[in-house]
């Protein structure tokens, strides 16, 4: 068979072979925890009376069905989005054992929904082996049976160990085995589909709980913003004062002298004027770099798309670009993305040893997508100081996020998004190779 039918039938039916693997997963997975967790649930709650021993054993048991179902929320991505977790934080103090824990415990909706779902999620998890049952079974008619009916013929006789009834009933089961693989293979994807969006029911937060996230992600990121900003603030208040203004001051000092001069030694004052109109210059280039480092100039006069070009023309690599913006994000959005863009560019050019880079932005359904990529060596990480951890923080005050995909060996590839809308658009260059 060419290499190329194989890869395209592999295409094929890869998608159901990887979903009858993991239907495996999620059924042992139900089978084994969901029941001994609910039985163990219960047998706390009934202590409860019995000395108050479930006050202790209670919130333990919760932090195993805690553990084991936010295993399966993260598994939810195999057949529909990831399911998030609907908990709320653990109040200061409340240890395991305390009345604080118990009380939290209990109170929290989300523990009396993981409990209805221990049942249900075993009976759909063990319909999950299905899509594993279902292809194997299959493979046995349609492979396994006849290679081992062949051998035996080859060195037996088909007389001795398989009369000829039998070996008709075999063969006539090959396509019966090939339907099952296909149809198995077919409806794996929808078995693991099914399970999970079941599995949200129970699993995923409610309204009123999405909300009170909603309200603890924004107090999170408007905390890392303020102390982001106020970082920011001491940075340029630093530079102006061991910078320009040290500049400035020593500027001051030299006119007042060249003035001094001027009548006794002009010589020595046109020096001292030399040096001040050079140290001026000094000056101006640094306030000049503190205020692009403030709001860039290059976007206020050519917008992101032309921002993040320069930004490619400035990499000592060659560089793919792919930028297609219809329109202009908002300018805080827009000097977020471009600080991110500069960033990861930095990145590439100090640690990756790349020999290429290739950089996208687009604009697709509110969402602002830039993705930069390089051939080297791999290895970031966003808590490796490599400055990605500020650029998360800064993309996650505007509700963006950021994900980092970096393997041993490389490529490394960092996506990031902002959700905005776009406004008119700006004139000028959005795409090229630098």
């Amino acid at each position: 068979m060419d290499s190329s039918v194989r890869a395209s039938f592999w295409q094929q039916i890869r998608p159901g072979a990887v979903a009858a693997v993991q239907g495996l997963a999620v059924a042992l997975l139900s089978l084994t925890t969901n029941v001994a967790l609910f039985v163990l649930s219960v047998v706390a709650l009934a202590l409860i009376p019995a000395l108050g021993i479930g006050f202790a054993l209670f919130p333990a048991v919760t932090v195993l069905v805690r553990a084991s179902l936010t295993l399966q929320r993260r598994l939810s991505r195999w057949g529909t989005a990831p399911i998030a977790s609907p908990y709320a934080p653990v109040p200061a103090g409340a240890a395991l054992g305390t009345w604080r824990r118990f009380r939290w415990v209990v109170t929290d909706p989300a523990t009396w929904r993981d409990l209805a779902w221990l049942i249900p999620g075993t009976i759909t998890g063990a319909a999950c082996l299905l899509a594993f049952a279902l292809p194997v079974y299959g493979l046995e008619g349609a492979l396994f049976v006849p290679v081992v009916c062949y051998l035996t013929i080859g060195w037996y006789g088909y007389g001795v160990f398989w009369p000829t009834d039998n070996f008709v009933k075999v063969w006539l089961s090959v396509p019966q085995g090939w339907l099952l693989l296909a149809g198995g293979l077919a409806v794996a994807p929808w078995l693991l589909w099914l399970h999970f969006r079941f599995a949200g029911f129970f699993l995923a937060p409610t309204r009123a709980q999405e909300l009170a996230l909603r309200v603890r992600h924004l107090a999170a990121t408007r905390a890392d913003t303020i102390d982001t900003q106020a970082a920011e603030l001491r940075r340029i208040e630093r530079d102006l004062h061991d910078g320009a203004q040290a500049r400035l001051v020593a500027l001051r000092m030299s006119i007042g002298l060249a003035e001094q001069l001027l009548a006794d030694d002009p010589a020595a004052a046109q020096r001292l004027l030399s040096e001040a109109q050079e140290s001026s210059g000094h000056a101006l280039a640094e306030l000049r770099d503190l205020v692009r480092g403030i709001y860039p100039p290059v976007l206020a006069e050519r917008g992101l798309a032309g921002a993040v070009q320069a930004l490619a023309l400035a990499v000592p690599l060659p560089v793919e670009l792919d930028v297609r913006l219809p329109g202009s994000p908002p300018a805080a959005v827009e000097s977020a993305a471009y600080f991110a863009v500069a960033e990861a560019l930095a990145n590439v050019t100090k640690h990756s040893t790349a020999t290429r880079v290739w950089i996208q932005v687009h604009h697709q359904d509110g969402l602002l997508k830039m993705v930069v990529g390089d051939d080297g060596r791999g290895g970031a990480t966003m808590d490796a100081g490599t400055g990605l951890s500020g650029v998360r923080r800064r993309l996650a005050s505007f509700d963006g996020t950021m994900t980092v995909t970096s393997p041993a060996g490389g490529p490394t590839v960092v996506t990031m998004e902002l959700p905005c809308e776009l406004s008119s658009p700006r004139i000028s260059p959005s795409s090229g190779t630098g």
